[in-house]
């Protein structure tokens, strides 16, 4: 049974909670999990191919009758260029020699876009998922207007106003509004043009202000105190992600879970040196050594990450986790280890009971 309020109506679901789309860390336990409690399950799908998105889509209604959430990366296609790759690979050398490793011989785009992937854009009007939503950016206009056209609810991120105002004039259901305090991947459209970082509560506060469509509160939220925080300022919803990793459903590795419980976990930081986008995780040596200062700029998204996960693959290999992307928001020491569905029970209660 759906909710009363507007976002519980639109998303089909008891309670205006999403858990985050994280890839690497979502799955389909996960969501479903989620879903079958009433709350917004999700699917990261943004570095997958169509046939594996759709088993992946699959396996999730295989768990849950419920509807869910399918997330895709909308980012400005890579455009190669071997000289600034070259470059990038040379100041990462050291740390390969560290391990007994040497960088790769070149990088790639690891995954598409979705505004360059048709084929996705052919498996999800197939498919037809309950909700898709946008990172990075917004696809194709037409292409929004089938997926609406097809009776899937659409949602976009935004870390402005004005990103908040192309996603309502492209039509889109609602609006994510994402702060600076949330951990991943920031979902600037544009990060050559600057990020405003703005907090989630004075970014849903402009929105609230300026756009129609419900606002889903991002960034920092952690319990029932925080989703009520939001709601005062007039988000319609929430969408967490920290807070669903120590989840058992969630596929994050130990040495990830570790560095979440551990009091590291207090200081979360932004950088662009382990993917090429601006993203906020547990600080460690890629923000500190490798992300300095004087570095050179890396090359674009997703070509960076090609570099950066094989820099962390080979600490790994030594017992170190140093380098890997351990994603995390401000309310990282917040972070609960329990199932997601007494996760959702909790926060529904201390939201609603102010306890």
């Amino acid at each position: 049974m759906a909710g009363t309020d507007p976002l519980s109506r639109l998303l089909k679901i008891e309670h205006p909670i999403i858990q985050a789309p994280m890839v690497g860390v979502s799955t389909p336990e996960l969501a479903a999990a989620v879903s079958n409690a009433g709350a917004l399950g999700s699917i990261a799908i943004g570095t997958s191919t169509p046939d594996a998105a759709r088993e992946t889509i699959a396996a999730t209604r295989a768990l849950t009758p419920q509807p869910f959430n399918v997330n895709l990366f909308c980012h400005r296609p890579a455009s190669a260029d071997s000289e600034h790759d070259a470059a990038w690979l040379k100041h990462l050398q050291p740390f390969f020699a560290e391990f007994g490793a040497t960088p790769p011989s070149g990088l790639s785009e690891i995954y598409r876009s979705f505004v360059d992937d048709r084929p996705m854009l052919e498996m999800l009007l197939e498919e037809r998922p309950a909700v898709v939503s946008f990172h990075f950016g917004l696809p194709p206009t037409e292409w929004i207007d089938a997926l609406r056209a097809a009776g899937i609810v659409t949602l976009g991120c935004a870390t402005t106003l004005d990103e908040a105002r192309q996603i309502e004039a492209a039509g889109l259901d609602a609006v994510v509004a994402q702060g600076t305090e949330a951990g991943g991947h920031r979902g600037v459209f544009d990060p050559d043009q600057g990020d405003l970082s703005l907090g989630t509560f004075a970014l849903v506060r402009l929105l609230a202000r300026h756009c129609q469509i419900p606002i889903v509160a991002a960034g920092g939220i952690m319990d029932g105190a925080g989703i009520a925080a939001a709601q005062s300022l007039g988000a319609d919803g929430v969408q967490l992600g920290t807070a669903f990793i120590l989840c058992p459903e969630s596929a994050a590795p130990p040495a990830y879970r570790a560095m979440l419980k551990s009091s590291r976990s207090r200081h979360t930081g932004v950088t662009r040196g382990i993917s090429g986008r601006p993203a906020r995780g547990i600080v460690n040596r890629m923000h500190t050594e490798v992300d300095r200062p004087n570095a050179p700029r890396p090359p674009a998204y997703p070509i960076a990450y090609d570099a950066g996960k094989a820099l962390a693959a080979a600490a790994a290999k030594q017992g170190n986790a140093e380098f890997a992307a351990h994603w995390a928001g401000q309310g990282a020491p917040l972070a609960r280890e329990m199932p997601a569905s007494d996760l959702v029970k909790a926060l529904i209660r201390e939201w609603q009971t102010g306890r």
